[in-house]
């Protein structure tokens, strides 16, 4: 059986995860390990919010709202509502009423003193995912966003209060220095036959989880070859605002550029392959100059049976 481990994060990443897991069922092959980005956590009105974890955990549940992308669907805000008449939590950052009974059970269960990977196997429990799910650190590492006029702003504020408008400088993960990965990471990403990067944000997504000491070492360390898929297609990002984060990494918006920022294995960095849109095919000449193997195939999820085949160019990319 191909044992294959996801780094993934936001909704590009939730939609790669159902790809993978029905590429895996139609061979008959076992559970995917997904490691999940963290860094979008926050505490907002007394409870722990994880939103990338909560959007592949309904996605996979098939109770996500695939219209506004993220929350429950048929979700109400009425709870949400009450909570803006006391003028508390914030006006911009609206939490629905099933969506806030999964943050008050998180919120309950680390209170009485379960980790944050204990948490998401309890939460994961609930439904036939298909998938094992596994956050990348049990340690608090919250993105922080400094801009370039010397704010310091979380990232949910600077995403979803600003749009991504307010020139960042850099982002942080204070805390980040010493987590270390929870518990099953390294060990997954040591014996899988294939580590597939999402078409996730590559500095808000991707990015925290390489920065958890112990994950990156991991991946150089693998036997397993890592392929990564391109969130850039056509030159622009496919979702989201991922052009101003690469933007203040100073990389283009371009396949071959997030390519070379992942960098080769063989030259010290992560990938053996890269899959680039059709659309951007014309740079697969640079992806090999970087010592990286492109892979030129269609990268539009547009749905279950297109994330499926992404991820069977993946798997076949890898090999296996």
């Amino acid at each position: 059986m191909t044992r294959v481990v996801v780094l993934a994060g936001g909704v590009g990443g939730a939609k790669f995860t159902l790809g993978v897991r029905e590429a895996l069922a139609r061979r008959g092959g076992p559970e995917a390990t997904v490691v999940v980005n963290t860094g979008d956590d926050l505490w907002l009105s007394g409870v722990r919010l994880q939103p990338d974890i909560d959007s592949i955990l309904y996605a996979l549940a098939g109770v996500n709202d695939t219209q506004r992308g993220w929350g429950r669907q048929g979700d109400t805000e009425r709870v949400n509502e009450e909570l803006q008449a006391w003028g508390a939590g914030w006006p911009w950052f609206t939490l629905g009423d099933l969506d806030l009974g999964t943050h008050l059970a998180r919120t309950g269960w680390l209170r009485d003193g379960a980790t944050p990977a204990q948490v998401v196997e309890r939460l994961s429990a609930r439904w036939p995912l298909g998938v094992r799910m596994l956050p990348m650190t049990d340690a608090e590492v919250d993105t922080r966003v400094v801009l370039e006029d010397g704010r310091d702003l979380h990232f949910q504020e600077w995403w979803t209060r600003y749009r991504a408008t307010l020139a960042p400088a850099r982002f942080d993960n204070p805390g980040v220095g010493s987590a270390v990965p929870a518990p099953g990471v390294t060990e997954a990403i040591a014996a899988a036959d294939v580590v597939l990067i999402a078409p996730s944000n590559p500095v808000v997504s991707i990015g925290p989880i390489l920065r958890v000491p112990g994950i990156r070492e991991a991946l150089a360390a693998a036997s397993a070859p890592v392929v990564g898929v391109s969130p850039i297609i056509g030159g622009r990002v496919a979702r989201g605002m991922a052009d101003v984060c690469l933007a203040a990494i100073g990389v283009e918006t371009s396949a071959a550029a997030v390519g070379a920022h992942y960098g080769a294995r063989s030259r010290g960095g992560l990938l053996d392959a890269w899959l680039v849109a059709t659309e951007d095919a014309d740079g697969a000449a640079a992806v090999e100059a970087a010592g990286i193997r492109p892979v030129v195939t269609p990268l539009w999820m547009s749905d279950v049976d297109a994330s499926a085949a992404i991820a069977a160019s993946a798997l076949a990319a890898a090999g296996v």
